[in-house]
């Protein structure tokens, strides 16, 4: 039996959203192959773009050891909450600011970059 997603709405500038947060995990190929995703999409069905977090050797999502919405930047120990409306909202923001939200049909996208926008890697320190 499936899991339920939860669907929220966003409002932007007088449109409205839908998104719901998503997380796999491959039994098969073990953690690598695991992944959060935050879809976004409009109510009429007409454009749909998901942001796909995957985990890499400084980057991880929700494993059971962070919380289930969980995206992190390991270097700086960076934070996002995939789950919290303000989060996904800023992500949303950046995403249209790049273009990548589809007129029509869908569109998949890394979100890690949009991660990167939001929590800016402090600059190294200057011996």
């Amino acid at each position: 039996m499936g899991r339920k997603r939860r669907v929220r709405s966003l409002v932007v500038d007088g449109t409205e959203y839908r998104w719901c947060f998503g997380h796999r995990w491959d039994p098969v190929r073990g953690y690598p192959g695991s992944r959060s995703t935050v879809t976004l999409w409009r109510p009429e069905g007409v454009a749909r773009l998901r942001l796909v977090f995957r985990p890499t050797t400084d980057r991880h999502i929700a494993d059971g050891f962070f919380d289930e919405g969980a995206a992190v930047r390991l270097p700086d120990r960076a934070y996002v909450n995939l789950h919290e409306p303000g989060n996904v909202r800023a992500l949303f923001e950046e995403a249209m600011a790049r273009g990548l939200f589809p007129q029509s049909g869908q569109a998949e996208a890394d979100g890690w970059p949009l991660f990167d926008a939001l929590r800016p890697q402090p600059a190294p320190a200057v011996p």
